[in-house]
């Protein structure tokens, strides 16, 4: 069973884009949509090797805020307009890494989900075989997740610690 609609921040689609499973997104969940904001911030850098992927991923998900942006002062801007097009489509999950802002959004009663409880989510539905060397691949690429909270994930799936950053 899917989760219903997910809104996703940047940092999230960057993650899933760089393991080559941004079409998890699409297993787990019925639905995504990404505000103009968050667009705009995936699609700046076109030399990136995983441009055209994202850009065909989420060119037709993309959703103009109807408010105004109150938000920009205590988060920044995809991040904040996640969080407003959360509340205007009645989401069910906001799918963002930042620690800080994750921690606003929960604070107004929004259901969050990070790149690594998707990745959670997909290995327990069987969608990947292993954590391990994707985890090892946000290291190698510098995606900011803490070494603890990374073997926290693969004992809870019983797969081997990683000793040491790539």
């Amino acid at each position: 069973m899917k989760k219903g609609l997910v809104i996703a921040d940047a940092g999230p689609i960057f993650s899933l884009a760089i393991i080559d499973k941004l079409e998890l997104l699409n297993l787990i969940f019925d639905e995504i949509k990404i505000p103009k904001a968050v667009w705009e911030e995936i699609t700046l850098d076109k030399s990136t090797e995983f441009y055209h992927k994202i850009e065909l991923f989420f060119k037709s998900k993309v959703v103009n805020i109807k408010g105004f942006n109150e938000l920009t002062f205590v988060m920044d801007y995809g991040e904040s307009e996640s969080v407003i097009l959360y509340k205007e489509l009645n989401a069910d999950f906001l799918l963002i890494d930042d620690k800080k802002a994750r921690k606003i959004a929960e604070n107004f009663d929004i259901k969050c989900i990070g790149t690594l409880g998707v990745l959670s989510t997909a290995k327990d539905k069987g969608l990947i075989k292993e954590l391990r060397p994707i985890l090892q691949a946000f290291l190698k690429n510098d995606r900011y997740y803490s070494l603890k909270l990374l073997n926290i994930l693969l004992e809870r799936h019983n797969e081997l610690k990683i000793k040491h950053k790539v």
